[in-house]
């Protein structure tokens, strides 16, 4: 009987003890590095954006950290069987890597049709000021 009074007892778990952890899991993070050139073969501008704390070497890291918040599914690419206009927006492209939310990030960006051009548009803010409008050229 005492022997079974210990395997009961041994296999009650106790509060702190297990692989179950009472801490709060830690945020994920983010943390971007942005490439983007005004032209292919040109001189590419790069910058980083951190978030929790937000941080980084792009302009209004806050900003673009509440930003990147708000868009659903903020790096999907456009799916292949999407019918988009056929017009070209430009030669900037730029090419966004890193983890978004602990997620890992690799896309690139581009104005070579309707779809893409509005992706652009709506990721403008994470590309340097001479990228970000619609051709005003190098900074």
């Amino acid at each position: 009987m005492r022997a079974l009074v210990l395997i009961v007892l041994a296999a009650i778990p106790l509060p702190g003890c297990g692989s179950a952890s009472s801490e709060p899991e830690a945020t994920p993070s983010t943390s971007l590095t942005i490439t983007a050139r005004w032209a292919p073969g040109a001189k590419p501008i790069v910058r980083t954006l951190r978030c929790d704390p937000a941080g980084g070497t792009l302009r209004s890291p806050a900003s673009a950290c509440a930003r990147l918040e708000t868009l659903a599914h903020p790096f999907a690419e456009t799916p292949p069987d999407t019918l988009c206009t056929d017009i070209y927006g430009g030669p900037e492209n730029a090419k966004v890597a890193g983890t978004f939310e602990g997620a890992p990030v690799s896309t690139t960006f581009a104005q070579r049709n309707g779809c893409e051009i509005a992706r652009w548009q709506r990721h403008r803010f994470l590309f340097p000021p001479s990228l970000g409008g619609s051709g005003s050229g190098p900074s």
